[in-house]
């Protein structure tokens, strides 16, 4: 006679998974937001702002749903979602756009549909998690390339045996802050007859000639593929892929992340594209980031020792996972919301404070948390 197993049986290897992460210093914990805001990619202070309220309120107004009911391919394509499409397209300079539920979705469709059987991709090193899951899941052959290094992706091209060349990156990191040498990438991949494929996420909004972002003047050629998320600069969620109709069809057809998942809510698709015109008219919080930029890299620099970045995303590296988790930890208790980044998403030994500049503290904010940082790193020297 079966008995029934004791439930322990059944949970005793994720609480021992759990149990590693916890004695190396990585067991991640969901945190309530407080304190003064410098985790967040808010970039332009838009998320809680009375002109995405009264945007969104005016969707309402004129009946737009919350819900879809559906897949884009059933009942669930709203005109809504049309007409978002049609005006990314527009915005970006792109042929064709498709609406994605999120960021994450967007990339792991992408780069698990479009590349065949045959392809290779060649993609940055230090590439999104979202990129790496479309790429577990493709057909096509996938590998890596030094960080930055237009001569490196060139090389890899030369010794490639493959269908079609596919080149990924992002254009501004999430975890360096730094950019994308596109220019000479997008010259590699027209010259080689590859495709180039950019991450836009933490560029869109804050780059570019009215928040396009910084692949803005590639959008439109037959072998440039962006996407631009909506929840970091843009204040809310979802992301659009820009690419050539042809492509866009495709990815209709072939997307199972599309096919077979419920639409975005139409009121987040009128809501982006709302979004879109108010980021291209957003050129003073554009300036007075950039101003906060300068003034707190030049800060850092003196009080923390760090070599900054030049954009919004400032990382202070500090070496040991305990290290970093402590001054996020000390930092918070003093109200400052600042995070400890630590691997698999960074690399073994660059575990780090990503501090993230935004409109929503004040300068004066700005400048206590960056001598606080500089007191605390003293103290807890390595």
């Amino acid at each position: 006679m079966t008995t029934k197993a004791d439930n322990s049986d059944f949970l005793a290897p994720f609480a021992a998974d759990l149990d590693a992460l916890a004695a190396r210093d990585r067991l991640r914990a969901l945190a309530p937001r407080a304190g003064c805001d410098f985790a967040s990619n808010d970039y332009l202070g838009l998320a809680e702002s009375q002109i995405y309220r009264d945007a969104a309120s005016a969707a309402l107004a004129r009946g737009v749903p919350l819900g879809a009911g559906g897949s884009r391919l059933l009942r669930g394509n709203h005109p809504e979602h049309e007409a978002l499409e049609q005006e990314a397209a527009r915005f970006f300079g792109a042929e064709a756009a498709l609406f994605f539920g999120a960021g994450f979705a967007a990339n792991e469709a992408l780069f698990s549909t479009l590349p065949q059987r045959g392809d290779l991709i060649l993609y940055d090193e230090l590439i999104h998690a979202s990129a790496h899951e479309g790429m577990r899941l493709s057909r096509a052959e996938s590998r890596p390339v030094r960080h930055n290094d237009p001569a490196a992706f060139e090389e890899a091209i030369k010794c490639a045996a493959a269908d079609r060349i596919w080149i990924a990156v992002e254009s501004l990191y999430s975890m360096d802050g730094d950019t994308a040498p596109l220019a000479e990438l997008a010259d590699i991949a027209l010259r080689r007859g590859a495709f180039l494929v950019v991450d836009e996420a933490h560029a869109t909004g804050v780059f570019g000639p009215g928040g396009r972002g910084l692949a803005h003047g590639l959008e439109g050629r037959d072998n440039v593929v962006t996407v631009h998320t909506c929840g970091k600069a843009l204040g809310l969620s979802g992301a659009l892929v820009c690419l050539p109709l042809v492509m866009r069809d495709f990815l209709v057809n072939r997307c199972r992340q599309f096919i077979f998942a419920t639409a975005p809510s139409p009121l987040l698709a009128a809501s982006v594209r709302a979004a879109l015109g108010i980021i291209e008219a957003a050129d003073d919080r554009r300036a007075a980031l950039a101003q906060r930029v300068t003034r707190a890299r030049d800060l850092l620099r003196l009080a923390t020792g760090a070599e900054p970045s030049s954009t919004q995303i400032q990382p202070v590296i500090v070496g040991s996972d305990a290290r970093a988790l402590a001054l996020a930890g000390r930092m918070q208790a003093q109200g400052y919301d600042i995070r400890a980044i630590r691997p698999p998403t960074v690399p073994r030994g660059t575990s780090r404070l990503r501090i993230s500049l935004t409109l929503n503290p004040r300068d004066d904010e700005i400048d206590a948390m960056i001598a606080l940082l500089g007191r605390e790193m003293e103290r807890l020297a390595p």
